[in-house]
């Protein structure tokens, strides 16, 4: 902390050089090492002796006979460069596949807890650009003012994808196409948008805001050394699950839910409640759920599981059961069945975008 900065830059400089000879031993005349190797000495010499205008000396002497071995041209700045942006690629890559992947959370089944993507349909028009900004990066709303032009009649809604993040929708119509950026499920749920839908000329097709779904890291390492427990919102893939389709471009998708159900549990639903074992299942997101406050609504029975109240289904070994907090809106276990163990892909760990309301760990 106290070292002086000509020193730290000289010390610097001389792994630089030996790092330099090493790497260039096979390529550079005796001659050329046996003078480079002097500079070192003279330069950690003079260090030891502490002597400040010696070190300056010695370390421009040094920092002067590099420059000229080692000249900069335009191919050694690109060069670098190239070799920066595959580093950082490689280290992204490798933290995403062992560590941590960033998750979008596109539906409804988790809410309150985590919100999926939400429309919120509004006469007013649109704010005004500064506040337009500021929502974005404070809660990631998008806001959207589609009028019609003419007398017309929608004829369907395409789904386009940008990036493979970004979800667009093209409204077709008879006579003008509109792209708006937000997807069509949202289109068609909040603001009830509809092939056969007829609109006037000057007429609002969809206004409003658009609402991101929560960003979240998907602990994806704890699991190789620990097994998942109760309570845990955790991500999986559906591969290979009935009733679950894969998109064509992008392959089965991945789904995150609450871990209700561990191999070998018993489960049964009485509404508001979820037992486990034969008593009401422990712990604070399932309490949340069943107190049925604060927009939480208890847990529903499903259909083709835990549709009977008087009746318990066992979770088969090296599977795992999962259901959404937004219990009454959630596609889950109670339809298709427990996730195998094969198919988990780690745990939510926290909300990182946008900020408000959800930023910080998932419980």
């Amino acid at each position: 902390m106290f070292t002086p900065r000509y020193v730290k830059h000289s010390k610097l400089l001389v792994r630089h050089a030996q790092k330099y000879l090493r790497y260039k031993r096979d390529v550079i005349d005796p001659a050329r090492q046996d003078e480079v190797g002097g500079m070192i000495r003279r330069l950690r010499a003079a260090l030891k002796q502490r002597d400040p205008k010696e070190i300056e000396s010695r370390a421009e002497e040094l920092d002067a006979k590099l420059h000229e071995l080692t000249p900069v041209t335009w191919e050694s700045h690109w060069r670098e460069n190239v070799e920066v942006i595959l580093v950082a690629i490689v280290v992204a890559v490798g933290i995403r596949s062992y560590f941590l992947q960033p998750f979008k959370i596109p539906t409804g089944s988790m809410q309150p807890t985590l919100n999926g993507i939400i429309g919120r349909p509004m006469d007013a028009t649109p704010p005004n650009f500064l506040k337009q900004v500021t929502e974005f990066v404070l809660r990631g709303r998008n806001y959207i003012n589609v009028v019609s032009q003419e007398d017309d009649q929608v004829l369907q809604i395409e789904q386009k994808k940008f990036l493979f993040f970004f979800t667009w929708s093209r409204i077709i119509c008879r006579q003008q196409h509109f792209l708006v950026y937000c997807p069509p499920d949202q289109l068609r749920g909040d603001f009830k948008v509809l092939p056969g839908s007829r609109y006037r000329r000057g007429e609002v097709i969809a206004r409003g805001a658009v609402d991101t779904g929560d960003q979240v890291f998907v602990d994806k390492f704890s699991y190789n050394f620990v097994k998942p427990h109760r309570g845990d919102v955790f991500v999986f893939r559906t591969k290979n699950i009935p009733m679950i389709p894969e998109d064509p471009e992008t392959g089965a998708p991945f789904y995150i839910k609450r871990l209700a159900g561990l191999p070998g549990d018993n489960l049964r639903i009485q509404s508001p409640s979820l037992y486990v074992n034969g008593g009401i299942v422990q712990g604070f997101g399932f309490q949340r759920v069943m107190s049925a406050k604060n927009g939480y609504r208890g847990y529903g029975h499903g259909q083709q599981y835990l549709s009977d109240p008087t009746k318990t289904f066992q979770v088969p070994e090296h599977s795992y059961y999962a259901m959404g907090d937004n219990s009454y809106n959630s596609f889950d276990s109670r339809y298709w069945g427990p996730v195998p163990e094969k198919n988990l892909v780690g745990r939510g760990l926290l909300v990182y975008w946008p900020f408000i309301p959800h930023w910080g760990l998932i419980r």
